[in-house]
């Protein structure tokens, strides 16, 4: 896989406690249960593998977050700003992802997604992910409601 969305190389950074007003307008945009800022926060002092990423322009076009356990990568949230869709940001994102679990020597990587996330969901399923199994009630959903997550893992 390469990571050249639309022909354009993305620049990684550590996730910086600046960047999170950006990384939350992001998160708001995407998602209709977003992450507050205290749990980027949270993850950035907690030394999380946290990354953002620009394009060329410098415009920050997502970002991710891995906490390590052992020899397993737990992706915990990758994201693209929904404005810039569709252009391989998702895929490169996800592959500095694994290629940093694998600098640090980790075995796998598992992470969560909603059914319902169909984009998400086929890209995984692409790169390599299998699914393992089903976490019920896992997400909130409209209406006071809950949406099952999805697990996933690949190995490296």
């Amino acid at each position: 896989m390469s990571a050249q969305p639309a022909g354009n190389a993305l620049r990684f950074s550590a996730m910086r406690v600046e960047d999170v007003p950006e990384v939350l307008r992001i998160e708001q945009a995407a998602y209709p249960f977003p992450w507050t800022g205290g749990n980027f926060l949270d993850s950035i002092r907690s030394g999380y593998l946290c990354r953002v990423g620009w394009d060329a322009s410098g415009r920050m076009v997502g970002y991710f977050l891995i906490m390590s356990a052992l020899d397993e990568a737990h992706l915990l949230n990758i994201t693209v700003d929904p404005p810039v869709h569709g252009r391989g940001h998702g895929l490169a994102l996800l592959e500095h992802a694994t290629d940093c679990a694998r600098e640090r020597g980790m075995r796998s990587i598992m992470l969560e997604v909603r059914p319902s996330n169909q984009r998400a969901l086929a890209i995984y399923e692409r790169y390599g992910y299998g699914r393992i199994g089903v976490r019920r009630n896992y997400y909130p959903a409209p209406n006071n409601t809950r949406e099952n997550a999805i697990v996933m893992r690949m190995p490296l």
